[in-house]
């Protein structure tokens, strides 16, 4: 691809998904008071979203930033979405250079799999540094986590055809 090729988008089309990964981030701030952890990580959903549906948008390191931006907002130790994102990036990456094709359910279970290792990983880490933590308790955040995922993508879908118009 040459310079020339390089069609400069307008500003809502390169800010629209890195603004809904950081309000979805900024979900945690709500007053929800629970007995367990309930709420679904809306900016790992969002994230996953906007990563599933235009994996040409984003490249590996976007990560970086926006789970800081996440770790400073959620509470978990800071470097903790980092770091999980991050993974979870080039995992993506290495998967759609090997994949051969890829439909709903195909990222449907791969986004299962990353909420999965992202909220075992939180709770992982919690554990090492803090010493509490149980791995019993995010379950219900993680199944409905996993059922909101299709939500979050066709939020991301509606999004994306208003951001490129």
């Amino acid at each position: 691809m040459d310079d020339d090729d390089i069609v400069l988008l307008p500003r809502r089309a390169r800010w629209v998904p890195i603004a809904t990964v950081l309000a979805g981030s900024l979900v945690t701030l709500l007053p929800i008071v629970a007995d367990w952890p309930l709420l679904p990580p809306v900016g790992l959903l969002m994230l996953l979203g906007w990563r599933l549906l235009r994996p040409e948008m984003w490249p590996s390191w976007i990560a970086l930033p926006l789970g800081l931006f996440d770790d400073l907002f959620s509470g978990q130790p800071l470097g903790s979405a980092m770091a999980l994102w991050t993974i979870v990036f080039v995992a993506f990456d290495m998967m759609d250079n090997r994949a051969v094709w890829r439909d709903y359910w195909m990222d449907w279970l791969t986004a299962a799999a990353a909420i999965i290792f992202c909220l075992a990983g939180g709770v992982g880490l919690v554990a090492f540094t803090t010493g509490g933590g149980y791995l019993l308790a995010i379950v219900p955040q993680t199944i409905i986590t996993i059922l909101l995922f299709p939500a979050a993508m066709r939020l991301c879908a509606a999004l994306d055809r208003w951001r490129l118009r």
